[in-house]
């Protein structure tokens, strides 16, 4: 991580192992941070299945998993650049939202966990003059929940109402 940021990297993702050191220089060379709570938190939980991961991979999984959630913690508190990342496909698909819940119970805001997965992964992306927010001329590109997902941040699994490119492709509106 450290040669990569160094060398000017936009990114890391998962970030397991990442140190002090390399949040400093992350922080002061504006990399942000795609942590992957998900994933690690995923094969942790599969590393107790004996059928699911082959047994050389199970300890590593049942160790390092855990730590992900730690490491973001530290690099939130750090004031490191979060742009959302699940990595699903470790994990089933459709289970993305989780990772709000993950980050918000590491210590980041349920706003600035949005925001994670909107606004600053529109930028670490380069495409935040087409996406990102809901502004003119851009991308009409919007969920909708029952509730308050700044209240209760795990409303953003239940997903009732999608709106991709400006056309509405489901609404299921309670």
């Amino acid at each position: 991580m450290k040669r990569a940021v160094l060398a000017g990297v936009r990114s890391i993702e998962h970030g397991t192992f990442m140190t002090e050191e390399i949040i400093g220089l992350m922080k002061e060379r504006g990399t942000y941070y795609v942590p992957t709570i998900s994933a690690g938190k995923f094969v942790a939980e599969k590393s107790a299945d004996g059928d699911y991961l082959p047994p050389i991979v199970r300890p590593k999984a049942a160790s390092v998993g855990p730590q992900i959630q730690d490491t973001f913690a530290k690099a939130y508190r750090a004031g490191v650049t979060i742009a959302f990342g699940t990595d699903c496909g470790v994990s089933p698909h459709g289970s993305n939202a989780l990772e709000f819940v993950y980050m918000v119970e590491a210590g980041m805001p349920e706003l600035a966990a949005i925001r994670s997965a909107t606004t600053t992964s529109a930028e670490l992306l380069g495409v935040e003059e087409e996406l990102g927010s809901l502004s003119p001329g851009k991308l009409a590109d919007i969920i909708a929940v029952s509730g308050n997902p700044l209240e209760d941040i795990s409303l953003l699994q239940e997903v009732s109402f999608v709106m991709k490119d400006g056309r509405v492709v489901r609404n299921e509106a309670p």
